[in-house]
């Protein structure tokens, strides 16, 4: 079974910043995508960001767009999530999670196409 442990998360205020980091255990870590997915209280679980087995491609959700930065460390079987200028509707567990099929160069934004996750963080941002 793929294991896959978030940390990194915490308290901020809005304007702030803080990297998230995804361990995925494996010995074939780049053969596939990784995506990033959040779920605040009442609400169901939404596409964040997400990054090819590679890195060679990324996207995006658009509230997040010019603020988070998803990147990866092969080597380390280590996936990141880099969010700056937090905002408060930012609050949510963040989770971590692998695609089900390897060795596409595409990136999915569909929740169907992650097979495996983690246990997640909570991120607060407070205004």
């Amino acid at each position: 079974q793929v294991q896959l442990v978030e940390s990194g998360g915490g308290l901020v205020q809005a304007g702030g910043s803080l990297r998230l980091s995804c361990a995925a255990s494996g010995s074939t870590f780049s053969s596939y995508g990784m995506g990033w997915f959040r779920q605040a209280p009442g609400k169901e679980r939404e596409f964040v960001a997400t990054i090819s087995g590679r890195g060679g491609n990324t996207d995006y959700a658009n509230s997040v767009k010019g603020r988070f930065t998803i990147s990866r460390d092969n080597a380390k079987n280590l996936v990141y999530l880099q969010m700056n200028s937090l905002k408060p509707e930012d609050t949510a567990v963040y989770y971590c999670a692998r695609r089900r099929l390897s060795g596409v160069f595409s990136v999915t934004s569909d929740i169907r196409d992650y097979a495996y996750w983690g246990q997640g963080t909570q991120v607060t941002v407070s205004s």
